[in-house]
């Protein structure tokens, strides 16, 4: 039977926080990756702490945004670290895509569609004058077209991505309830997300707050009911 797939977001500098979700995550019926957003990786420690990491799914949600040259560099300059998921933000344009993908070798290339954060409200606010699905829907087009290999969207516009887009999805926003908070605006239980199609959900405080071991049972028991 095909597990359903996870990474665990390890917002935190603390490394022995970071020590304690990973050791507490370690589970037999789902599979676990682990994700480390600037946060972490901008920390004192962070770059060595994921340098020393073994036999773990890495995934660098670095976001970067910036002119070709630029991405390809920072692509290049942690590939000593041997991630297997790094994001790029697809707004950064076709020649970007291209040019980090290029340099990434083994390195899956993640482009990010808009932010789960925001909403429509949001997205007209900061200049698009198009509705926040058909954003999506040329950004997953976008990624295609690039060859990316996984793109990070909310549940809500998996179904739009898939049409475009033939690989892996990944879906942020994800709470044990549909209740909105004010970091996530587009949100999915992990029952839905993975109904609409995602591939990978990246869940945060709702295991790694409280009794990290309870949160993992709890989500499993949610999946299979």
């Amino acid at each position: 039977m095909k597990k359903n797939k996870i990474f665990v977001a390890c917002d935190s500098t603390d490394i022995s926080k970071i020590n304690r979700i990973i050791d507490n995550t370690k589970n037999s019926k789902i599979k676990v990756g682990y994700k480390f957003g600037l946060e972490f990786f901008n920390s004192k420690h962070g770059r060595k702490f994921i340098s020393k990491l073994k036999n773990k799914i890495v995934f660098a949600d670095l976001k970067i945004h910036d002119i070709p040259n630029t991405c390809a560099s920072t692509v290049k300059a942690i590939r000593d670290l041997k991630i297997n998921y790094l994001t790029i933000h697809i707004s950064s344009g076709l020649q970007a895509l291209k040019a980090a993908k290029k340099v990434a070798l083994k390195t899956k290339l993640v482009g990010v569609t808009i932010l789960t954060s925001l909403n429509d409200k949001a997205v007209k606010e900061i200049g698009f004058n198009k509705s926040l699905k058909k954003i999506v829907l040329a950004q997953a087009k976008l990624a295609s077209k690039a060859k990316l290999d996984a793109i990070v969207c909310s549940a809500k516009e998996v179904d739009i991505v898939k049409k475009v887009f033939k690989k892996e999805i990944i879906t942020p926003g994800i709470r044990f309830n549909k209740k909105i908070d004010n970091d996530q605006k587009r949100v999915a239980t992990p029952k839905q997300a993975y109904e609409n199609g995602s591939n990978w959900l990246v869940i945060g405080r709702p295991i790694t707050k409280g009794d990290i071991k309870k949160n993992i049972e709890s989500l499993i028991y949610h999946l299979n009911q």
